[in-house]
């Protein structure tokens, strides 16, 4: 383990044990849950990632396969719509196969190209014309956003050193701060929220809590730049865009849920709902963090 892991490491124990503290004196049974499960995930996530490369696509795999789960389950689909949801299944061990190679052309062309126009001619073949459109929409959608997105931070993973840094820690630094800046957004608009941003979506979201979400984020990107290879400046570009595309990111699932007419995607994560509750933000992020840093650097 390296010494910026380390230090990351135990900054978040720190963080669980004030916040495990702390909600011994509350009387929210949900707070307490909440905390309980940020224990179990940090300790998947830091466990899986001091394994190396494959630790971390072992588990941005799994992250993915539950999220597509999820997503399916809650949203209304057609019994031969099974079939198709079967090869969106096997596209995930295919899509982290090329993260942990390292093979960026594969990579960026395996979901938006091939399975793309491969799943229509797929469905084209169960002969059913109904709903062809719709089902097309919901699968490639759910693609895009729990398996290519979230699979940009496997690739994260497997990139080479730069100034000191590996891709293991530059993963820490994105999936941490995107963490954050939900816990960010959730504290400010608690304490200061009061005009609603975005309210027949996300009714707790608050133009307080994702400014003053936006500008703690920054400033923790500036403080955990040790992870990194960003100069201050690129730092502080990092931490406005993880605040806006968590945000964004946050909200998109949301809608999603919006639609189907339900609060939380699951029951997975005691005191947070679903996988995706969990993970919506990162959707966005991962992408969005791997291209500017790809951008940079390689």
């Amino acid at each position: 383990m390296s010494p910026a892991t380390l230090t990351l490491t135990v900054l978040v124990l720190l963080a669980l044990v004030v916040a495990s503290l702390a909600v011994q004196r509350s009387d929210a049974k949900e707070l307490r849950l909440r905390v309980r499960s940020w224990w179990v995930m940090a300790a998947l996530f830091f466990g899986l990632l001091a394994l190396g490369r494959g630790g971390a696509v072992t588990l941005f795999a799994l992250v993915s396969y539950l999220a597509l789960k999820e997503y399916f389950t809650m949203i209304p689909i057609r019994r031969v719509d099974r079939r198709i949801i079967f090869w969106a299944y096997l596209a995930i061990p295919a899509q982290y196969g090329w993260a942990y190679m390292g093979w960026y052309e594969m990579f960026i062309i395996w979901v938006p190209v091939y399975l793309f126009l491969f799943l229509p001619f797929r469905q084209v073949l169960t002969g059913d014309t109904r709903g062809f459109v719709e089902s097309t929409g919901k699968v490639q959608w759910g693609l895009m956003l729990f398996l290519f997105s979230l699979s940009h931070l496997g690739f994260m993973a497997a990139l080479p050193p730069v100034k000191g840094a590996s891709g293991l820690e530059t993963v820490m630094f994105v999936v941490v701060l995107t963490e954050l800046n939900d816990i960010y957004q959730y504290l400010w608009g608690k304490r200061f929220g009061r005009r609603k941003i975005v309210p027949k979506v996300s009714p707790n979201k608050t133009v307080e809590g994702f400014l003053g979400a936006l500008f703690t984020t920054t400033a923790t990107a500036l403080a955990l730049r040790f992870l990194t290879p960003f100069s201050p400046m690129e730092a502080v570009f990092a931490g406005l865009l993880i605040g806006t595309a968590g945000f964004v990111g946050d909200v998109v699932v949301s809608m999603i849920k919006r639609d189907v007419g339900i609060k939380d995607s699951g029951t997975a994560i005691p005191g947070h709902g679903g996988v995706l509750d969990r993970i919506d933000s990162l959707t966005y992020t991962a992408p969005l963090m791997f291209h500017y840093i790809y951008y940079l650097y390689y």
